[in-house]
């Protein structure tokens, strides 16, 4: 790429501050993941969409601010995300360094349709893109540069595709974006919010399906087993989804059509796409569907191809490629952690300034990680780990809390768990309401574990 490219920087779902008459209505800061998340649940009314709003903005005054540095989450919505700090002082040191032109993040309403954010990017950065050029002779050839966390990376892709983006689009780097989508969001909008969380979890549910985002990151692969065979969401054969907007699943299913089928008619489009995707995680692929509710299952077709705990295999590659490309970048580590990850954050450097970048670690014994997203208050955090090697290292498992510092604090010692056949099980307890991180290393320094992060609320 060139050095004075402009590199736009697109966060996942959740993961842009929200204001409404200058006040914050979603803004976690560092300490305050599950503060912000009962905060919100008193903001509900500002913050749940009408029925029906589909591409459209509810004219309720509700803003896009900035980026979420730190830790942030809603029970029912997605998974946890760790933040967005060590991505964005990477880039800054690039552009700092000369190796980039300039940095511009785009905060998004990430309540609404990822069509209307893409619309709105164009007024952003097309001018921006215009004042950037004209600001220097050397820049009158400046082009854009995507780097795009999960859902961000849906809204690249439309603008790029459907709002004339093409033109002037050098790279589209994606950092566990659901190119196909994720059996989670299916999951979450069917089962709602884990009963049992306080007096906010029917009105959690009720404002995740309200969402026109959260119904586009439904997948498009077939994914309801059934019969012996698998099926489409929309698949009239296969048992109907209960409470799930027949109208919003149409709808976000010719999303991912519209999107695939543009892509598929520019073959620039593949060439200029860097995806980089978590692998190696349990992770939700395919559904079991009853009468009242969804069991998302680990595998699909007897086959376990595994994702990054929350986007599959299956959903994050895209452009009709096999599971099996070469085109993509693998990093061992959960959905949460990737846009923080310091061997995703390499190969990002390295996509963007075409130059090898020798810093990571040795690493070479993956391991998989089983956490969940959130617990309740005086029940234990239970984790399970796999190693995939004949004679596993050994691991240990640091708890850290999220502070107001930002950096986490360890409260409870870490623990070496036990190693048999390549599994391993711990559990902790007491932990006290409050945002976690999971962080699983190997035992030693130089240790030939491949680290694995995951945030957990306490609620």
């Amino acid at each position: 790429m060139s050095s004075t490219d402009l590199v736009v920087v697109l966060p996942g779902i959740l993961g842009s501050t929200l204001t409404k008459d200058h006040h914050p209505v979603w803004a976690p800061t560092a300490g305050a993941a599950l503060r912000a998340v009962l905060t919100l649940g008193r903001s509900l009314t500002q913050l749940r969409l009408p029925t029906g709003i589909g591409d459209a903005h509810p004219d309720d005054g509700v803003k896009p601010a900035g980026l979420i540095p730190t830790l942030h989450a809603i029970p029912g919505i997605w998974t946890p995300i760790t933040g967005y700090d060590r991505l964005l002082r990477r880039l800054r040191s690039l552009e700092q360094r000369g190796q980039i032109g300039t940095l511009l993040p785009v905060a998004y309403d990430w309540r609404l349709s990822n069509r209307y954010n893409a619309h709105r990017l164009a007024t952003i950065i097309h001018p921006a893109l215009q004042q950037w050029r004209a600001s220097s002779p050397d820049r009158a050839n400046a082009q854009l540069v995507f780097v795009c966390h999960s859902m961000g990376g849906l809204i690249a892709r439309w603008y790029i595709e459907k709002c004339g983006g093409a033109e002037v689009t050098r790279k589209l780097i994606t950092l566990g974006t659901p190119y196909r989508g994720a059996a989670t969001a299916v999951a979450q909008l069917v089962n709602g919010v884990r009963k049992g969380v306080g007096p906010l979890s029917v009105d959690l549910t009720e404002f995740a399906r309200s969402l026109p985002s959260l119904h586009q990151l439904l997948p498009s692969y077939a994914c309801v087993d059934h019969a012996g065979s698998l099926h489409r969401l929309d698949d009239p054969t296969a048992p109907t989804v209960a409470d799930l907007s027949s109208a919003m699943l149409t709808d976000a299913l010719a999303f991912h059509a519209d999107l695939a089928a543009a892509e598929a008619a520019r073959p620039t489009s593949l060439t200029s796409t860097h995806a980089i995707v978590g692998v190696r995680q349990p992770t939700p692929t395919s559904l079991r569907l009853t009468d009242t509710t969804v069991e998302a299952m680990g595998t699909i077709g007897g086959d376990n191809d595994y994702g990054d705990a929350t986007v599959p295999l299956v959903g994050a590659i895209g452009h009709g490629l096999p599971m099996d490309t070469n085109t993509i970048r693998r990093i061992v580590d959960h959905h949460a952690n990737l846009a923080a990850n310091p061997g995703a954050l390499d190969e990002l450097e390295e996509t963007i300034t075409t130059q090898p970048i020798r810093r990571r670690a040795g690493a070479t014994v993956p391991i998989r990680v089983d956490v969940p997203d959130l617990i309740l208050a005086g029940e234990p955090l239970r984790l399970a780990i796999d190693i995939d090697a004949e004679r596993p290292p050994a691991v240990l498992v640091h708890v850290l809390a999220e502070t107001t510092a930002g950096e986490p604090e360890k409260i409870v010692p870490s623990r070496a768990p036990r190693i048999r056949n390549g599994h391993a099980e711990t559990s902790f307890t007491g932990l006290p309401p409050g945002a976690y991180t999971i962080r699983v290393t190997g035992l030693t320094p130089g240790s030939p574990i491949t680290p694995v992060t995951a945030p957990v609320l306490v609620w």
